[in-house]
Order: structure tokens, then C-alpha cells, then sequence
């Protein structure tokens, strides 16, 4: 997950070039910002929303529904909203650690990947963490 400026296609895709594997479908709802990622080596199928009613995402596309809808829940709910763009990204970050783990069937070695995590990675600076860049330059503190 990363945050992206807006919902042109000059800002999603790059991120779906950088996201996803090329020749992977992507499906999307049909967003026009969309057309073209075909021409850039993926399949694309879209399932157009528009006219749809309210229920139409969670049954068309229930799986970006269902981490939309956790993600929305975590932030109001057990962050109660206070989370700053400053620091959206880490939490973007935390959320699909959490969410990606959800199922594990190792459990109890969650702890030892977070901890070998934290033994292998550099510490993020402070000033790294609030900075206010939007785009691929500003999420890459796991690649430095």
C-alpha cells in the first residue's frame, strides 16, 4: 500500500507499474485513469461501478472492499482518526504487515520476524518520517 497524490493516471501508474509483476491482470472498477496500463505489459479487466448502487464494490470487487473497509475501521477505530499524512505511510505500512500476517498459520513467529526486522533495517530518521513528499522517493526507507 502507498498513498498517491490523486487519482490521475500520471500518479497510479506508476504505482501500478512499480506494484504489480507485468503480465498480471489487473482489474480495476473502471476508473478511466486506468486506460492504458494494457499497452505497459498487464492484462486489464475492468468492472465498471457507475450505476451500480451503493453495495455494488463489495460485490464486485469484494477483496479491495474488504481491505478498504479494515483499513478505514483500524484508522477510525483503534487510532481514532489521529493519524497525520505525515505519518500515513508507516501506518499504511503497519496495516499490511497486519493484514498480510491476519492468517498465519506461525503465529508465534511474528515477534521474531518483527524483531529480525528491526535488527536488519537501518532506523528511519524523524525528519524522514514526517516528511511531506508524496511518490516513490518517500516510501523506499525499507530499501535504503
Amino acid at each position: 500500500m502507498r498513498r498517491v497524490p490523486d487519482a490521475t493516471a500520471d500518479s497510479l501508474q506508476p504505482f501500478v507499474i512499480e506494484a504489480i509483476a507485468p503480465g498480471s491482470v489487473v482489474h480495476t472498477d473502471g476508473w478511466s485513469s486506468y486506460k492504458g496500463i494494457q499497452g505497459k505489459g498487464y492484462v486489464h479487466e475492468a468492472t465498471p461501478l457507475a450505476g451500480k448502487g451503493a453495495g455494488a464494490a463489495a460485490e464486485l470487487l469484494p477483496r479491495i472492499h474488504l481491505v478498504a473497509s479494515l483499513l478505514k475501521r483500524w484508522l477510525l477505530g483503534t487510532h481514532q482518526g489521529a493519524v497525520s499524512i505525515e505519518h500515513l505511510d508507516y501506518y499504511l505500512d503497519e496495516f499490511a504487515f497486519r493484514f498480510n500476517c491476519r492468517t498465519s498459520r506461525s503465529r508465534g513467529l511474528l515477534f521474531y520476524r518483527l524483531v529480525q526486522q528491526a535488527v536488519d533495517l537501518d532506523p528511519v530518521p524523524y525528519k524522514q518520517i514526517i516528511a511531506r513528499a508524496i511518490g516513490p522517493q518517500s516510501h523506499n526507507h525499507y530499501q535504503q
